[in-house]
């Protein structure tokens, strides 16, 4: 199959998918973020009584919480955050609520408070950890594929494919954020880690083999030998991504609620990573060969002219 002439379409496909996500980033504006980053105060409570989510936010509204968020993770289990509650303020909140809501009685399973200097220290970290991350990573793949020509092009598709893959689990945590109030936390920050992480191995193991190839090949064009590369290599990728997403989406329907944040932003990831690793890193090898953008250029440059 000849994936390096359908670059163009891979290119397109990539801008599809990420230009969505921007809009949302732009407009909603941006994450919607948890307790994690804005600081404030998490509950979890278990009500002894049959307690739906209408009555307890009417209730929370009435003892001065209309913004607090409410998820419900099992039967009459519910997580509450809310603003920053001292210890006197959260019993008093939780007496009330036993007294209207559950005469049976409240049990109090956790209960964390983070301050607002934490939370941005907690954001500033990660992207320091990130940066330092995707440093590493392209010195290392420069240094990796140092007997192939223009090794420091490898690097930098790499990079380039991780934060494409980046991109696009933060542009749908965003859209998810606006149409499904999904909150993002440090488990947000820890499954992007991961998601960069899964990007760069299923990328390298397609570079490895044009490495391979060129060095086996040497007279045959890059084209070529990344066509070969690809057809070689994606049925492992496939293989390797398909388990992996059974895996997820079994954790996904019977895990916890406390985890499922950090499943779905590795179930975006490794399709995302995975599809990078063959429709991105390598076609951008092959048209920085070719010069494609600089043709593209060329091309609306001599346009501009004979319209002048």
């Amino acid at each position: 199959m000849d994936f390096v002439g359908k670059r163009g379409w891979f290119f397109v496909t990539s801008l599809l998918v990420i230009a969505p996500g921007i809009v949302f980033l732009i407009i909603a504006p941006g994450l919607k973020p948890g307790i994690d980053f804005t600081g404030g105060s998490a509950v979890t409570l278990e009500f002894q009584d049959d307690v739906t989510q209408t009555p307890l936010r009417e209730e929370l509204a009435d003892l001065g919480y209309p913004d607090a968020t409410i998820q419900k993770l099992e039967s009459n289990t519910f997580f509450i955050r809310t603003k920053e509650l001292s210890g006197a303020a959260k019993e008093s909140m939780i007496a009330s609520l036993e007294s209207t809501l559950s005469p049976s009685g409240v049990l109090e399973l956790s209960f964390y408070l983070v301050s607002p200097v934490v939370a941005s220290e907690t954001v500033l970290n990660a992207v320091y950890a990130v940066l330092a991350a995707a440093v590493g990573i392209f010195f290392y793949v420069w240094w990796a594929f140092r007997n192939v020509p223009s090794p420091f092009r490898y690097g930098l598709a790499a990079i380039a494919a991780l934060v494409h893959d980046a991109v696009i689990v933060i542009g749908i945590f965003a859209i998810l954020g606006v149409v499904a109030d999904i909150e993002v936390g440090t488990m947000f920050l820890i499954a992007i880690l991961t998601v960069i992480g899964y990007s760069v191995n299923d990328t390298i193991v397609v570079f490895d083999r044009i490495r391979e190839n060129v060095l086996t090949y040497p007279n045959r064009e890059l084209a070529e030998v990344v066509n070969l590369s690809i057809s070689e290599t994606i049925g492992r990728s496939l293989n390797t991504s398909l388990t992996l997403l059974f895996t997820l989406m079994a954790m996904i329907l019977f895990g916890g609620a406390t985890i499922r944040e950090f499943l779905l932003v590795l179930l975006v990831g490794v399709v995302a990573g995975t599809y990078s690793s063959i429709g991105l890193a390598s076609q951008l090898l092959v048209s920085w060969e070719y010069g494609d953008l600089r043709r593209i250029l060329g091309r609306r440059s001599s346009e501009a002219a004979a319209t002048a």
